[in-house]
């Protein structure tokens, strides 16, 4: 009896899937009409695209707090090298174990404060997005279906022979069809524009968790890295004495020496005007032949070129005399004409 009944909703489900089929390319062929909606699309397309920009902040957010878990242990492991460099006589070797106990025990408070505050909020947001596609599939199948049972209604309303039988059963099949779709449309048609516009508020709520979170981890670390600063302040001048110098540094770098407030850089004296000469140009500056500082040679320089030719030779000019000189515009200007008998010319 149950194998019976698994195999009639075995090929019930099969000619469901059949009758699907065989719609969606009539409606392909453009044989038969297709009931679309054009603003559930869009609803569908905001969807998809809050999805998948939800997914990218997780991923990121996961590979944030994975660099603060490495953060964590590079800074457990920096501690923990100090403690063994630090001799027992130095001055405050206990607080600086205490500083690097609580700097380990303020990062690993800050990883898990994102972890419950934003990564879990981001979590249970993003896991209503599989439901609603699940139902959003199941409506585009049901809609399929509502067109299937409409067109073999019409079919058999306007066919020639009439059987009541039939298109009795046609109609409770279009009817069951259509509070199957309407149902789900319904819902879907008030829950995907609301999901929509709830994505302004998980944002605002998820980064200002994460910033007010940032904010005191970094006033609270500020406190402990002041205060290794005074205990390492107060070791050199317990030490000043020992001079510190690093070998291949200028000669008059000296010894390294903690200040307690750094001194900013003294700013550099503006260079002198030049000497302006009478007639208004700029004249260089005289210096001394010990002090000119000598420009290095850039490399296009240092490398040798194409051969220059040698410039071209002047050609001297003979010197015409002033008497030599036809003046074209004078009033009293009279052509030399020598006049030849053929005699002379042979």
């Amino acid at each position: 009896m149950a194998d019976n009944i698994k195999t009639g909703v075995f090929a019930k489900n099969v000619q469901k899937r059949l009758n699907r089929a065989q719609e969606k390319v009539l409606q392909k062929l453009g044989k038969a009409d297709e009931t679309r909606d054009e603003q559930f699309e869009g609803f569908v397309q905001n969807f998809k695209k809050q999805e998948a920009e939800g997914s990218r902040l997780q991923r990121e957010l996961r590979g944030y707090l994975t660099a603060v878990k490495g953060m964590q242990e590079a800074s457990t492991k920096l501690t923990e090298s100090l403690h063994e460099v630090y001799e027992p006589e130095w001055y405050g070797r206990d607080d600086v174990k205490a500083v690097g106990q609580n700097s380990d025990l303020l990062w690993a408070d800050f990883h898990q404060k994102l972890v419950d505050q934003a990564l879990l909020t981001l979590d249970t947001y993003l896991g209503q997005f599989p439901d609603i596609k699940t139902r959003i599939a199941k409506r585009s199948r049901k809609l399929v279906d509502y067109d299937c049972a409409r067109h073999h209604l019409e079919s058999l309303q306007h066919s020639k022979r009439r059987d009541d039988s039939k298109l009795t059963k046609a109609e409770e099949e279009f009817q069951k069809a259509q509070k199957v779709f309407e149902e789900l449309n319904t819902d879907l048609q008030d829950e995907l524009p609301s999901l929509w516009t709830s994505r302004v508020g998980f944002y605002v709520n998820t980064f200002r968790n994460i910033t007010c979170i940032e904010s005191k981890f970094h006033k609270e670390i500020a406190v402990l890295c002041h205060k290794l600063y005074e205990i390492m302040s107060k070791l050199g001048e317990q030490h000043a004495d020992k001079a510190f110098t690093i070998q291949g540094a200028p000669s008059d770098s000296g010894p390294l020496r903690i200040s307690k407030t750094p001194t900013p850089p003294e700013e550099p004296s503006p260079p002198s005007s030049p000497v302006t000469s009478p007639n208004h140009t700029l004249a260089p500056l005289a210096a001394s032949p010990a002090h000119t500082p000598t420009r290095p040679k850039s490399p296009s320089q240092l490398r040798r070129g194409p051969p220059v030719p040698p410039p071209p030779k002047l050609t001297p000019t003979k010197e015409l005399h002033q008497e030599n000189i036809i003046n074209f515009f004078e009033d009293n200007f009279v052509p030399e004409i020598s006049v030849t008998s053929p005699s002379q010319v042979s």
